[in-house]
């Protein structure tokens, strides 16, 4: 199967030019600290709009209309929570303990424009709160992750594993 090219992409999920944009520019920056620091896996650098953005993005149609907050635990790269925050899912917290990978997430919210907040420290120091959507990519077995996630869980979250 060929790559998915940035206009298939945009087509399959209707986004518009601007917001195709902000995600390429996520993609260049992406590029240019994958050399500095792994954020992903080098092969998948090859598909990068199926394997990292259409994979992320796919999770806007689960989120509730009426969801308030996102928190996305150990963000990485910031897949599924920065893609979710450019497509504009509201408060989004990205929660990520490496504080290179952080400082890379800062870079992609300001560049893009991105309302997220970034969080620098690790999961089970942190103190939670109530959350309307909890994600997590490639973190972790689902028994930790329900752990990790326990701190955030409301009466109606909704966990997007």
């Amino acid at each position: 199967m060929p790559p998915l090219s940035r206009e298939a992409f945009g087509d399959q999920l209707d986004v518009s030019r601007e917001t195709l944009q902000r995600l390429s520019d996520y993609l260049d920056l992406l590029r240019r600290w994958q050399s500095r620091i792994n954020l992903v896996g080098p092969a998948t650098l090859a598909d990068p709009w199926r394997r990292h953005f259409l994979d992320a993005a796919q999770l806007v149609d689960r989120v509730p209309a009426e969801a308030a907050n996102l928190v996305d635990l150990g963000s990485g790269a910031g897949f599924p929570g920065m893609v979710l925050a450019v497509l504009g899912v509201p408060g989004v917290h990205l929660i990520e303990a490496d504080r290179r990978k952080a400082q890379f997430l800062r870079e992609v919210a300001r560049v893009t424009g991105a309302p997220a907040t970034i969080h620098a420290e690790r999961i089970e120091q942190m103190r939670g709160w109530p959350t309307a959507v909890i994600t997590a990519r490639a973190l972790a077995p689902l028994p930790r992750l329900l752990e990790l996630a326990d701190r955030f869980l409301g009466s109606d979250s909704v966990c997007l594993f």
